[in-house]
């Protein structure tokens, strides 16, 4: 949804057309992934997919091109503005999921996609497999095509380290301000503030798990 959503609000087919070609592919991976015999072809499929995402994530960045760019997700450490926004924002999503998680009595460290190691929290990392795209992405997206995130860069909001990584120190708590004030509309087919979604849908999940529902209501972004 977010790469097509992006392919209609861009002017140009240069950068509309890999977006839509990648979204048909995204819906191709998840037919294979649903249809795979064990969970390691599922993470395959699910590997594969997000390198196809992220292959044509620079073609959704419309603001100022010269100071956002991204070449490539890049992680511990981000190596330019976008990756550090990305994981910044990821961060605040995946301690919103586990908290969540904990307050409907699911253990955030059992996962089901995510394989179980010590200190990692698989579950939080399973549901926000689903959460990231349409609630983090886009709204770095936003940002940086509203060009909401131009002034750090002139107001000691960016910090380069001598191994290369960049991190957005000084934006920490405008991001957050940012994310607190979006609305969405999720499967309980009613306006609540984003902030609330990691808590419907682990609550939706916790439902599932203890059979109060046939089967689990993923999150669908409109």
């Amino acid at each position: 949804m977010v790469l097509l959503r992006a392919a209609r609000e861009v002017a140009d087919e240069g950068r509309e057309n890999p977006l839509r070609e990648a979204a048909n592919r995204l819906s191709w991976a998840g037919l294979e992934a649903a249809r795979a015999p064990s969970i390691d072809e599922a993470r395959g499929h699910e590997g594969s997919a997000g390198q196809t995402y992220f292959s044509v994530f620079d073609h959704m960045i419309g603001g100022d091109r010269e100071a956002f760019h991204f070449d490539g997700r890049s992680r511990r450490p981000p190596l330019d503005r976008v990756n550090a926004l990305m994981s910044f924002v990821y961060a605040l999503l995946r301690h919103d999921i586990e908290s969540a998680l904990e307050s409907v009595g699911l253990d955030p460290t059992v996962g089901f996609l995510h394989a179980d190691r010590p200190g990692r929290p698989s579950l939080a990392l399973d549901l926000m497999e689903e959460l990231r795209a349409a609630l983090a992405d886009r709204l770095v997206l936003t940002l940086v095509n509203r060009r909401q995130c131009r002034f750090w860069i002139y107001r000691a909001g960016w910090r380069w380290h001598s191994d290369g990584r960049c991190d957005a120190q000084g934006g920490r708590h405008r991001m957050a301000i940012a994310q607190a004030g979006r609305d969405r509309a999720p499967y309980l087919n009613e306006r609540i503030p984003v902030g609330l979604v990691p808590y419907v849908q682990a609550l939706l999940l916790a439902r599932y798990v203890r059979g109060g529902l046939d089967a689990y209501p993923a999150f669908f972004w409109r």
